[in-house]
């Protein structure tokens, strides 16, 4: 299966290196995943290239206008439907493996970044499908969210990366953090691998990685177990 993701942005720049590097490389290589970036001031509504303006009611901080955003979303949904438009935002829903995941399996979606103090709401409102928040802070604009979004959802498409159950070891999936790894040499400056990773048990070794998972989450995550143990 293959993925299309649409970019729209103020700042394109900002977006040109973490797809043409590492895992998102090879999968855009593979044809799994297609990454399309457009520079929104490619819709702007003058000559000039205005994509924003003053916000009704007064208040500091600029507003992306709406017209650019529709004529861009129109533009691009000529080429087929998409299964989500999304919203990169600080109140929008907090992103997880789970969603992560579910996106994973879409066949085409979009994102827009915001800028400024954000997007015409009517924008959200007509156009929006769904709006996602990579963590309880704020960024300069949606761009670098927009890229952990992409990292987070590419790695997951079947076939991109080489060992095929490696996704499904790392952190919150099935809600606990990942184990603790080691690598060679087996000592290290006094420091010793634990026995059990030496023994060539697959399933003793599946059932410490697993202990320990569920160890780490109730130390540092505590919330992630909530519902989950008696």
């Amino acid at each position: 299966m293959s993925l299309q993701i649409d970019i729209l942005t103020v700042l394109p720049e900002l977006l040109e290196s973490p797809f043409n590097h590492s895992i998102l490389k090879r999968a855009k290589e593979k044809g799994l995943l297609g990454i399309r970036v457009h520079p929104l001031r490619k819709w702007a509504v003058n000559d000039y290239g205005q994509i924003d303006d003053y916000q009704y009611g007064g208040g500091a901080g600029m507003v992306m206008m709406p017209e650019p955003l529709a004529n861009a979303i129109e533009t691009l949904s000529q080429e087929g439907p998409f299964d989500d438009i999304i919203y990169m935002t600080p109140d929008g829903e907090r992103l997880n493996q789970k969603m992560a995941n579910g996106l994973s399996l879409k066949g085409r979606l979009l994102l827009i970044c915001g800028h400024y103090k954000g997007i015409d709401q009517r924008i959200r409102d007509k156009y929006v499908t769904r709006e996602i928040s990579i963590g309880d802070y704020v960024l300069s604009g949606g761009e670098l969210a927009a890229a952990v979004l992409v990292d987070a959802i590419g790695r997951l498409i079947p076939g991109v990366l080489n060992d095929e159950t490696s996704a499904l070891f790392d952190s919150f999936q099935d809600n606990l953090l990942a184990p603790p790894v080691y690598s060679r040499p087996a000592e290290w400056r006094g420091l010793k691998v634990p026995d059990i990773l030496l023994s060539g048990d697959p399933k003793k070794i599946e059932d410490w990685r697993h202990e320990q998972s569920l160890q780490r989450t109730r130390q540092r995550r505590p919330d992630l177990l909530e519902g989950e143990e008696d």
